[in-house]
């Protein structure tokens, strides 16, 4: 059995949880691969409208496995190159899950911390359990604490005061703080929380795909937008795409005649 198992629910949404419960999930060279492997299958897999990353067990993911990572482990550390491109591939991650055409949930149980924490927030929309909590682990192994995409993602999730304090001093962020940063969009029990991400997960699915997949590029890219008029000319051309589809010609019709759509992908 790997370490990151497809679930395929409801035949559109496509679950990957981490499955090394027995080290939290941490992040080992097998883990790594997995993962690669099946965010690559995933985005060029039309038939899934959404991914939702969780952990087995106790954990979403305690970051970089220290004691077992793997063969490459030792190499990464034998000079400055090596460690750059050890590097370099830890930060493909969030370079994929932003990269994906679908939207990525990010179902948090237990510690998310340094590459676990660094994956939820490159996802588009975080959920926590009530044990979740979060953690800029590598500040406090002598590294930078500006790891894969952190430094990026966090100010413009909780700003840059809040940012700064977590990553330079790697504190841990319980549930209730987080939820209090805008770090995560709600905090439910831990046995409600895949069912809470499944039910948002249905909720984007019950949207055209196009219409979707078009949301979170456009969210992504006005983020950096230099102005108000470049943003706005990216969402008009947008509209226009997305409006002129027959599916969105059928997404009119069902609201109007109150019934579910019937989408075919165009």
């Amino acid at each position: 059995m790997g370490v990151v198992r497809a679930e395929r629910v409801d035949g559109a949404i496509e679950v990957l949880p981490f499955d090394r419960p027995d080290s939290l999930n941490a992040v080992n060279e097998a883990l790594l691969t997995e993962l690669e492997q099946q965010l690559d299958a995933v985005a060029g897999d039309d038939s899934v409208r959404v991914v939702v990353l969780t952990g087995a067990g106790r954990a979403f993911s305690a970051g970089l496995d220290l004691k077992d990572f793997g063969p490459s482990m030792a190499g990464a550390w034998a000079n400055t190159a090596s460690m750059l491109r050890f590097q370099e591939r830890m930060a493909g991650l969030p370079i994929r899950i932003r990269a994906l055409p679908q939207p990525v949930i990010a179902a948090v149980n237990g510690a998310a911390v340094g590459a676990g924490m660094a994956m939820a927030m490159a996802s588009d929309l975080r959920l926590c359990a009530r044990s979740g909590r979060f953690g800029v682990g590598a500040v406090r192994i002598g590294l930078s604490g500006a790891e894969m995409g952190l430094s990026y993602h966090l100010p413009r999730i909780v700003g840059m005061s809040a940012a700064a304090d977590l990553m330079l001093t790697g504190r841990i962020v319980e549930s209730d703080e987080a939820f209090r940063l805008g770090m995560v969009s709600d905090v439910v029990d831990d046995d409600d929380l895949v069912p809470r991400a499944l039910e948002r997960a249905q909720a984007i699915v019950a949207n055209t795909p196009l219409g979707v997949r078009m949301t979170k590029r456009v969210m992504w890219a006005n983020l950096d937008a230099p102005n108000l008029e470049t943003a706005l000319e990216l969402e008009n051309r947008t509209q226009v795409l997305t409006g002129t589809g027959e599916d969105a010609a059928e997404a009119r019709a069902a609201f109007l005649e109150r019934r579910p759509p019937r989408f075919r992908g165009t």
